[in-house]
């Protein structure tokens, strides 16, 4: 049984700062490159920072300079420091592995498996 976790999400005003938590659980669950995505209304969930268990982090362009990632080692824990938040910054941000994780059911065959994210508001 696999199960993800976030939180730290809510409002701020442009310029401020969060920090988001993520745990990922599951009796064999053992992640390499964990990775923040996010959604905004209306558009497709997009992959913001990954880290690898090394601690190697990768950023998308827009999000480069203002927010770090972090993980408490090889464990499955996960954050993400934003800074200088933007109103465009406004989305549910997810964690997740990179690529996420693949579970299968009965009904639904193989499918990717995503927690409830976070919301993040960022007013102007």
């Amino acid at each position: 049984q696999v199960h993800i976790v976030e939180s730290g999400g809510g409002l701020v005003q442009a310029g401020g700062s969060l920090r988001l938590s993520c745990g990922a659980s599951g009796s064999t669950l053992s992640i390499n490159r964990m990775g923040w995505y996010r959604q905004a209304p209306g558009k497709q969930r997009e992959l913001v920072a990954t880290i690898t268990s090394g601690g190697t982090s990768n950023y998308a362009g827009d999000v480069k300079g203002r927010f770090t990632i972090s993980r408490d080692g090889s464990k499955n824990t996960a954050y993400l420091q934003m800074n200088r938040l933007k109103p465009e910054d406004t989305a549910v941000y997810y964690c997740n592995s990179d690529p996420p994780l693949q579970l299968w059911s009965a009904e639904l065959g193989l499918y990717d498996y995503w927690g409830q994210g976070t919301q993040v508001t960022v007013s102007s």
